[in-house]
């Protein structure tokens, strides 16, 4: 007696489709590649805080009255927060808007891949470009302007938190915003804008002791400036704490605000986030 084969679709598979962790992961490692084979934006990305924290650090290099430290110390954990909400905020908040704009976030919404798999993918690229500009940052604040590793596990377990938190919320802030301009070229002028308003009031380029207090409590309402004032009291010594708004770190209230914006980044992206454009419908 012969056997008939029962013919199979074509396409079908037995094994098992990957989730949306495995996709998001190999979208992830799409997404870094593409962003190194673009060697302008890698240089532009890594190098821009690393000059600025030289331009600084060389025009106010003299010591800080009172908190023990040099002001080119101040300027390193400063420019490492604004480096992750570069890598975070503005990177997706500019290229997420760009790639509706073009359209490739509605041919990617109309295939199988499960929507959380692009975000998964955007998060590996920011926290892999997150974690190389901090690293460089701090190999040049601690090889040239005299920053102190931290001394205690306590210290580093900080930075850890203060880096997770961070960068969340700053990625969070990023997709949001990207849904603001209404084309891809418009997207560098609403997003830069904000960021470089932030980096002024929040600490960054200028001292905190010298910012009147209705500008830090504006920065006060964003991420950024509880960045900076958790990294100056994981790599300063406490003597610094004089120069804080509140004579003090305040992680606590650094863990919360942060937490907070996580919260609300990830409410704001899901009540503002669009595959299509206005145009588009």
């Amino acid at each position: 007696m012969t056997t008939t084969a029962v013919p199979t679709e074509v396409g079908t598979t037995t094994g098992r489709l990957p989730g949306a962790w495995g996709l998001g992961l190999q979208r992830g490692v799409l997404e870094i590649k593409q962003f190194f084979r673009q060697r302008e934006q890698v240089v532009f990305t890594f190098a821009f805080p690393v000059v600025f924290l030289f331009l600084f650090a060389s025009i106010f290099s003299d010591d800080v009255k009172g908190a023990g430290i040099t002001a080119s110390q101040l300027y390193v954990p400063a420019m490492m927060a604004a480096g992750i909400m570069s890598t975070s905020f503005q990177s997706l908040g500019i290229s997420i808007a760009i790639e509706r704009d073009e359209k490739v976030l509605r041919r990617l919404r109309g295939t199988p891949m499960p929507p959380a798999a692009y975000f998964l993918g955007k998060i590996w690229l920011v926290l892999c470009t997150g974690v190389l500009e901090t690293a460089i940052l701090l190999l040049v604040g601690t090889s040239f302007y005299g920053v102190d590793l931290p001394s205690d596990a306590a210290r580093w377990f900080d930075l850890g938190w203060i880096f997770v938190l961070g960068l969340t919320a700053c990625a969070l802030l990023g997709i949001a915003v990207s849904s603001v301009p209404k084309s891809g070229k418009s997207a560098t002028s609403v997003v830069v804008l904000p960021f470089l308003v932030l980096q002024f009031i929040s600490g960054v380029y200028i001292a905190i002791d010298t910012i009147p207090d209705w500008m830090l409590n504006i920065g006060a309402l964003f991420p950024l400036k509880w960045m900076c004032q958790g990294l100056r009291g994981v790599f300063l010594p406490d003597s610094a704490q004089v120069l804080e708004q509140a004579g003090s770190w305040e992680f606590g209230k650094v863990a919360l605000v942060l937490g907070a914006w996580c919260v609300g980044g990830l409410a704001l992206c899901l009540l503002t986030f669009r595959w299509k454009n206005r145009r588009d419908g």
